[in-house]
C-alpha cells in the first residue's frame, strides 16, 4: 500500500506538466512502485493467492499502458523505460 507521501514523491517526479497527476508516465511509475511491494509481500506469503491476482492485473495493467505510450509518445516512452529500469 502506498501512502500519501509516496504518491506525491512518485507523481512530483514524473509528472509532466504542473497539473499532471493521471499521465500514463505517472501511472506507469506508481503501478512499478505497487508491483515491486506486492512482489516483495509474495516471497513472504507465497500462499496469498488473492494478492497474486492482483498483481497480475497490475502487471497487465502496466504492459497495456506502455503499449499505449509507445505508440502515442515514443521519446517519452523511452525515458520512463529507462528511468523505472523496466524490459521492453
Amino acid at each position: 500500500m502506498l501512502t500519501k507521501r509516496t504518491k506525491a514523491n512518485i507523481v512530483k517526479e514524473h509528472k509532466t506538466s504542473d497539473a499532471d497527476t493521471g499521465s500514463a508516465d505517472v501511472q506507469i511509475a506508481m503501478l512499478t512502485r505497487q508491483i515491486a511491494e506486492l512482489t516483495d509481500h509474495l516471497k513472504i506469503n507465497p500462499k496469498d493467492n488473492h494478492s497474486r491476482r492482483g498483481l497480475l492485473k497490475m502487471v497487465g495493467k502496466r504492459k497495456r499502458l506502455l503499449a499505449y505510450l509507445s505508440k502515442t509518445n515514443t521519446a517519452g516512452y523511452e525515458k520512463i523505460l529507462k528511468k523505472l529500469n523496466l524490459k521492453k
